[in-house]
């Protein structure tokens, strides 16, 4: 089988194509990302490739060389560079996504695996306590990365009414942690004391990167189609976050939080504006039921224990 996998740079599409090489030394591997990816100690069967997704005529032409059998999606930008405008941000994640599904159309590529996210969800007040497949994506008016998954997701509800015959498996993680993870919430817990909103418990769901890989592994060796939330088992607040770093635990009110945050950004002492207060008040907690029940997987870690091992790994531990 060959296999295209973009974002094969980041830290989950190294993760993955480690795992792919050594279980399935038969697949092909096209690794593409727009970031070199290292080739020393590069097993035989993985074939870097360069692919910029903001460039349309790169993603069609690499899909029409290789005309992979199964395609996985993996890239995002997640630490955007401050220079990238949004616009920019928005064809490479929006654009990009849609010109690989149309290569994957035309190409006859058969399975189509897509890491989404929980934010695709929205962080709104009246969320689900927990939150699972069925409930509606409604991303959030001021953070681009989740208005980018829900558009990404209607383009991909789209095309399996248009294009049944192209399977689709979308995975939803919760906050992904490892080994070698960096995100934006590294910063948040590398902070003195921890913030919180007054009233709200802000409850996590983590998955540990390991997990995911697997449950991709098996979807690719199944041809696996559907759609699933990957989170460990449980949910762990703010506060127990706060203990388990043995750091204080401060809730702001929301308009003070969202005021000062708004003085903040503009100014560079923070990475983080005004719609950081719904991200902690109102965030999505995922319901992993139908991973594995209907699935048949079940994560290695609960939320709390994926934190944990996050900590061990990283020497934070107390």
């Amino acid at each position: 089988m060959r296999v295209l996998i973009t974002g094969a740079a980041g830290f989950l599409g190294q993760s993955l194509l480690s795992e792919l090489a050594v279980q399935h030394l038969d697949w092909s591997l096209i690794a593409g990302d727009v970031r070199r990816i290292n080739t020393q100690g590069l097993r035989p069967n993985i074939e870097p490739v360069p692919l910029d997704l903001g460039v349309a005529a790169q993603v069609n032409a690499c899909v029409e060389q290789w005309r992979p059998d199964a395609i996985v999606h993996l890239a995002a930008v997640v630490n955007p560079p401050r220079e990238m405008s949004a616009e920019k941000r928005h064809a490479i994640e929006v654009g990009g996504t849609r010109t690989l599904i149309e290569a994957a159309r035309k190409n006859g590529v058969q399975q189509l695996i897509v890491t989404s996210s929980s934010v695709a969800y929205g962080f709104h007040r009246d969320n689900a306590e927990w939150i699972d497949e069925n409930q509606p994506l409604r991303g959030h008016p001021t953070l681009a990365y989740a208005c980018h998954k829900q558009e990404i997701e209607q383009l991909l509800a789209d095309t399996r009414k248009r294009y049944p015959q192209l399977k689709q498996l979308i995975l939803r993680p919760g906050t992904i942690l490892g080994r070698r993870v960096h995100n934006p919430l590294s910063e948040l817990f590398s902070r003195r004391s921890l913030l919180g909103v007054m009233g709200h418990p802000g409850r996590f769901t983590f998955v540990w990167d390991q997990d995911v890989v697997n449950v991709i592994r098996q979807g690719l060796e199944r041809g696996s189609e559907g759609i699933y939330n990957l989170a460990g088992d449980g949910a762990i607040s703010l506060r127990e976050i706060a203990g388990l770093l043995g750091k204080p635990y401060r809730p702001w009110p929301a308009p003070l939080m969202r005021a000062g945050l708004g003085l903040l950004k503009p100014l560079g002492l923070s990475s983080f504006g005004p719609e950081q207060v719904d991200f902690l008040r109102y965030r999505p907690v995922l319901d992993n039921r139908r991973l594995k029940e209907e699935f048949g997987y079940q994560p290695r870690y609960s939320s709390r224990e994926a934190f944990v091992a996050y900590l061990a790994a990283r020497g934070l531990n107390n």
